[in-house]
């Protein structure tokens, strides 16, 4: 039986919104804007689409100026990554090394194009990653995208692990097992299984194959 373990990555596997911040920061100066992102800001708004996004922290701005200013947020800020990274949680590359030994480890996020690739760039983690999906690339939801990882890798089975409430949707949607990354920015809904630090994780797949 080939098993994948489907990761989030903002929230679940790494903590990029100081970066995040200080790179749209920089673009909003840029454009004259009279606002200052903050961590706590982007960390809110990690796993929605970019659209609800864009039309959540820039609601004052005109409807198609502040699709346009997203967009050049976004792709100034996976230069900015490419060179500053984000903060990995512990552990995050002992588990991709356990998991492996059994399954296979992915990515789906709701990301836009190329941001999962600046994560596996700057901690030159492709090694352990041989498929991942984001929303950027193929404009589908994250559970569609679940979904077509899946099909596409011939899994037979799969669990998803995320750290928000769209996560555990998503998740649900595709119909694959949820496990809620309780260490992250959200929270769920729920008598949901959880782990409080990533390197909980592989036991607790095991333990969940046996049954």
């Amino acid at each position: 039986m080939r098993t994948g373990i489907i990761f989030d990555l903002d929230g679940t596997l790494w903590d990029a919104t100081e970066n995040i911040a200080k790179s749209w920061n920089n673009i909003l100066k840029k454009r004259g804007y009279n606002l200052i992102l903050t961590k706590e800001e982007i960390a809110k708004e990690c796993g929605k689409t970019m659209k609800d996004i864009a039309d959540s922290i820039f609601s004052m701005i005109e409807t198609t100026e502040r699709y346009a200013l997203l967009k050049e947020c976004l792709e100034y800020e996976k230069s900015y990554l490419e060179e500053h990274g984000g903060e990995l949680y512990d552990g995050v590359e002992e588990v991709f090394l356990k998991l492996n030994e059994k399954y296979q480890v992915y990515i789906v996020s709701n990301c836009q194009l190329d941001y999962v690739k600046c994560f596996l760039k700057y901690f030159d983690f492709k090694k352990y990653i041989p498929d991942y999906e984001e929303a950027g690339r193929t404009g589908k939801l994250k559970a569609d995208n679940i979904k077509l990882v899946m099909e596409r890798n011939h899994l037979d089975k799969a669990f998803y692990i995320g750290d928000t409430l769209g996560d555990m949707n998503a998740a649900d949607k595709a119909e694959v097992p949820f496990i809620h990354a309780a260490y992250g920015f959200g929270t769920v809904s729920g008598n949901r299984i959880k782990i409080n630090d990533i390197r909980d994780l592989p036991p607790l797949i095991d333990n969940l194959m046996e049954k």
